[in-house]
C-alpha cells in the first residue's frame, strides 16, 4: 500500500531513531518515525510526510503505553529541545544506548563478534550537569524570558528549572532576569540584530562548589553592571562574573573576547585526583561524575605501566592527557583551539605534572609532523574527536606508527564504526568496547573502544 499524507495508520513502536522519535511498522511493513514515543508504545499516527519506503508521522493517541514508559520529571521535556528520552525509563535507555553502540559497529563497522562490556550507568540520571547555556528573549506579551530552543528551531521554551542542570541555576536566572526588568536590559532579538543579552552561561564545580557566571552580550559593556554584580556576590560559592562579547549576526551562542566583571575568570573543579580551571570558552565534559568513570575505562584500556609514550589526540584543557600522566612516562596532547592549549599548560602546572606536553594545531597535521620529521613514536595512541570523528590523515599516521595500543574515546558511535573499520582492515584488532552513559534522559551515549596492534 502506497501511503499518502493524512493518512490515519496503527502501529507498534519496536525501536527509536537518533534524535529519540519512535520506529514503527504497519501491517505491510510501511516504516514511519513518530516524535513523542518510545519503545513498546502501540499507537495511531497520522503521516505527515510519506516517501515511498517510509514516512514521519505525528502521534494521535496512544492505544497502549509501554511497559517501559514512565511520567516525565520536568513538564517542559516534550517542546524542549533538551531531552529526548524522559518518557523512558532509565534502564530501557541505557538498553536502548547500548544497542545503538551495538547497532552501529554491526551496520557501518562491519564487526560481528563485539566484545562489548556492559554500559556504564549513572546512579542519578538527574542534576548531573556543570554547565547550561540559556538564550534569553521574549515572549509575545513581551515579557523577558529564558530557557531552550524547541528542537531544530530557535524558538526559546520558556524554562529555568531545568532538570539536567544544577538546582541553583534557577535562582541564577532569577536574579539575571529580575536585574535585566529593573534596568531595562533588552533581550537579543536575532531578526533586528538589536537588543544586549544573547545567553546566560553558567558553570558549576561539583568538587569545589564554586559558581561562574558569563553573559553573552551583543556589545561592549553592561549597564548597571554593579547592581548586577551585588545581585549575584551574595550567593553562596560565586566565584566568577564576566561578560562575552559576541556581536556576531549568526548562531554561534560564544565570541572569543572576555570581560572580566567580578572575581576570577575561571572556576576550579576535579575529577578524579586530577584539579583543572575552567574559562567560560574551556570544553570540559559537563557531567563530572560519570566522565571519570570515563578515563577510569579508558586509563585501563591504556595498560600504562609508566614507561610508555603516550599522545592523546582532540585533548581539550587537558582533561584526558592529565589522567594518562599520572601512570605514563611521557604525554604529549594536540588540541587546535590555542586557548584549550593555554588550559591545559596550566592544569598541568597546577598538578605538578612535568612529564606532560602540549601543541596547538590540527591533530591530522600535527602527528604525521612529528612522525615524519622528528621521528617521535607512540606506545599508545588516545584520541577522543569531535562528532566527525577522525580526520583520515589521522589514521593514516597512526597506522604508519603502529602504536601497541589505541584507546578511542568517542561521541558519535557511527563515526566511531567507521574509523574502527578502517584501522581494524589493516593493522589492528578490536578488543574492547564499553559504551557509558554521560547524558542521561537524552538520546547521546559515549563509547570507549580498545584495538590493539596485530601480531604478525
Amino acid at each position: 500500500m502506497r501511503y499518502q499524507k493524512n493518512d490515519q495508520v496503527c502501529l507498534k513502536i519496536t525501536d527509536m531513531g537518533n534524535d529519540g522519535e519512535g520506529i514503527g511498522r504497519t501491517k505491510d511493513g510501511y516504516t514511519l518515525f513518530v516524535k513523542d514515543t518510545v519503545i513498546g508504545d502501540e499507537i495511531e499516527a497520522k503521516v505527515i510526510k510519506a516517501k515511498k519506503n517510509y514516512g514521519y508521522g505525528k502521534l494521535m493517541k496512544i492505544l497502549q503505553p509501554s511497559a517501559d514508559r514512565v511520567e516525565p520529571l520536568c513538564p517542559k521535556a516534550g517542546p524542549c529541545g533538551g531531552c529526548q528520552l524522559q518518557a523512558l525509563s532509565y534502564k530501557k535507555q541505557l538498553e536502548y544506548k547500548q544497542n545503538r553502540v551495538r547497532n552501529h559497529l554491526e551496520r557501518i563497522g562491519g564487526f560481528t563478534e563485539i566484545p562489548m562490556e556492559p554500559i556504564i550507568g549513572m546512579e542519578e540520571p538527574y542534576h548531573y550537569r556543570n554547565k547550561a547555556q540559556f538564550p534569553v528573549g521574549k515572549n509575545k506579551e513581551g515579557r523577558i524570558i529564558t530557557g531552550f530552543y524547541a528542537g531544530r528551531t530557535h524558538s526559546i521554551v520558556e524554562n529555568r528549572k531545568c532538570y539536567l542542570g544544577v538546582p541553583g541555576n534557577e535562582e541564577i536566572l532569577n536574579r539575571v532576569i529580575h536585574w535585566m526588568e529593573e534596568f531595562h536590559v533588552e533581550p537579543y532579538d536575532e531578526k533586528t540584530g538589536s537588543g544586549l543579552m544573547r545567553h546566560i552561561l553558567i558553570r558549576y564545580g561539583f568538587a569545589s562548589g564554586e559558581w561562574m557566571v558569563c553573559l553573552v552580550i551583543n556589545g561592549e559593556k553592561i549597564p548597571a553592571k554593579g547592581q548586577l554584580i551585588d545581585a549575584l556576590t551574595d550567593l553562596p560559592g560565586m566565584t566568577s562574573i564576566t561578560a562575552n562579547v559576541n556581536t556576531r549576526r549568526d548562531n554561534v551562542i560564544l565570541g572569543e573576547r572576555i570581560l572580566p566583571l567580578w572575581g576570577q575568570t575561571y572556576i576550579t573543579d576535579q575529577i578524579g585526583d586530577v584539579s583543572y580551571q575552567i574559562s567560560p570558552l574551556s570544553f570540559y565534559q559537563v557531567n563530572p561524575l560519570q566522565t571519570r568513570k570515563l578515563y577510569e575505562k579508558a586509563l585501563s584500556y591504556a595498560q600504562l605501566q609508566g614507561n610508555e609514550t603516550v599522545w592523546d589526540l582532540y585533548c581539550g584543557i587537558g582533561t584526558i592527557s592529565l589522567f594518562l600522566a599520572q601512570k605514563a612516562k611521557k604525554v604529549y596532547g594536540v588540541e587546535i583551539v590555542p586557548a584549550a592549549i593555554e588550559d591545559a599548560r596550566r592544569n598541568a602546572r597546577l598538578n605538578g605534572f612535568d612529564n606532560a606536553e602540549f601543541f596547538v594545531g590540527k591533530a591530522e597535521e600535527i602527528l604525521p609532523q612529528k612522525y615524519e620529521e622528528e621521528g617521535i613514536y607512540a606506545d599508545v595512541i588516545v584520541v577522543d574527536p569531535p562528532r566527525k570523528g577522525c580526520d583520515q590523515a589521522l589514521l593514516d599516521t597512526i597506522l604508519k606508527m603502529q602504536p601497541e595500543r589505541v584507546v578511542y574515546v568517542s561521541c558519535d558511535s557511527a563515526t566511531l564504526a567507521r574509523d574502527l573499520k578502517y584501522l581494524c582492515e589493516s593493522a589492528y584488532r578490536l578488543e574492547k568496547v564499553c559504551p557509558v552513559d554521560q547524558f542521561g534522559m537524552t538520546v547521546h551515549v559515549e563509547t570507549v573502544v580498545l584495538m590493539s596492534k596485530v601480531k604478525e
